[in-house]
């Protein structure tokens, strides 16, 4: 699954860098656990909690749909709608104030990764059961 391979691998990078926002905060604030109240620090938790929360599914799906032969290209398609949502929305939503703009941006690539990833895994698991 090459092509899940190379987004997962693109992702990982974004990923290092919302826990690691999370950590300096952590540091910075001193709050050992949770966010102590602080709204930066909530939100730098958010973003990469958002973000465990949405990547795996999609890289589940995208995995999915690679191997059962979804077309390469629809796999490409949803990694990078996938790549680009969430660092439109870790952007967006590590702001103070919040650019809204950058959270819904990101959130419509998500979901739409998803949608992409879900029809690539649906054609996968109907192309074997034919």
């Amino acid at each position: 699954m090459p092509a899940t391979a190379l987004w997962g691998a693109l992702l990982a990078p974004v990923c290092l860098w919302l826990s690691l926002r999370v950590i300096g905060l952590r540091r910075r604030k001193r709050v050992a656990l949770g966010s102590g109240g602080d709204g930066m620090l909530e939100r730098a938790i958010r973003a990469q909690a958002n973000f465990a929360e949405y990547v795996p599914f999609a890289l589940l799906l995208m995995a999915l749909g690679e191997a059962g032969g979804a077309p390469v290209a629809a796999v490409h398609l949803a990694g990078g709608l996938l790549l680009a949502g969430r660092i439109a929305h870790g952007a967006g939503i590590a702001r103070d104030p919040e650019d809204v703009r950058f959270r819904v941006a990101g959130m419509a690539g998500t979901f739409s990764a998803i949608i992409v990833a879900a029809l690539g895994a649906l054609f996968a698991g109907l192309r074997g059961w034919v």
